[in-house]
């Protein structure tokens, strides 16, 4: 049985994940973030993470690595030594899917692996929390290149602080 590679992101009115230069500090207009929001249960939830470099370089500057105990593809193709046991994979999402092995749910972050995971037909369902920003330009969810794809709403919530969340599914 094939894994789940499902989205969990949060994007800017205007579509954008990430300042220009990789910055997500915007993010923290809706922080705290509470266990309402359903990162922890998701994350929980998934055995396996593909991210790409950007996103790995990162995370990587964070306090405290967010992906313990978790196994991590980095897709990229820029040679890099794990720092936490990450595997690198330099190819495509169907080369990354060839090596999660017997994971059951794949979470896949960062844009451009969004993208071509979303191109190769793999996601299974996203969910999105569009936080209540404009930012006029950065890094866009979604650019070029991802095909259609047809979306099924599952859930949706908003809470006070403005964020609001989508659940969906991608259709066959």
């Amino acid at each position: 049985m094939a894994p789940r590679f499902s989205v969990f992101i949060a994007t800017s009115l205007d579509g954008y994940i990430a300042r220009e230069g990789g910055d997500i500090d915007w993010l923290q207009i809706v922080h705290p973030l509470d266990a309402s929001h359903g990162y922890d249960e998701f994350f929980a939830s998934c055995d396996a993470l593909v991210v790409g470099r950007g996103t790995y370089d990162t995370v990587l500057g964070f306090a405290e690595y967010p992906y313990a105990g978790k196994r991590v593809f980095v897709l990229t193709h820029r040679p890099a030594e794990p720092r936490h046991g990450e595997t690198f994979v330099a190819g495509t999402a169907h080369d990354v899917v060839a090596r999660v092995g017997d994971a059951q749910r794949v979470y896949v972050d960062g844009g451009n692996v969004i993208r071509q995971f979303f191109a190769a037909n793999l996601i299974t369902d996203a969910t999105i929390s569009i936080v209540p920003i404009v930012l006029g330009s950065g890094i866009r969810l979604f650019e070029r290149g991802e095909g259609e794809h047809r979306l099924q709403l599952q859930d949706h919530r908003a809470w006070p602080s403005g964020l609001v969340q989508l659940r969906y599914t991608v259709n066959p």
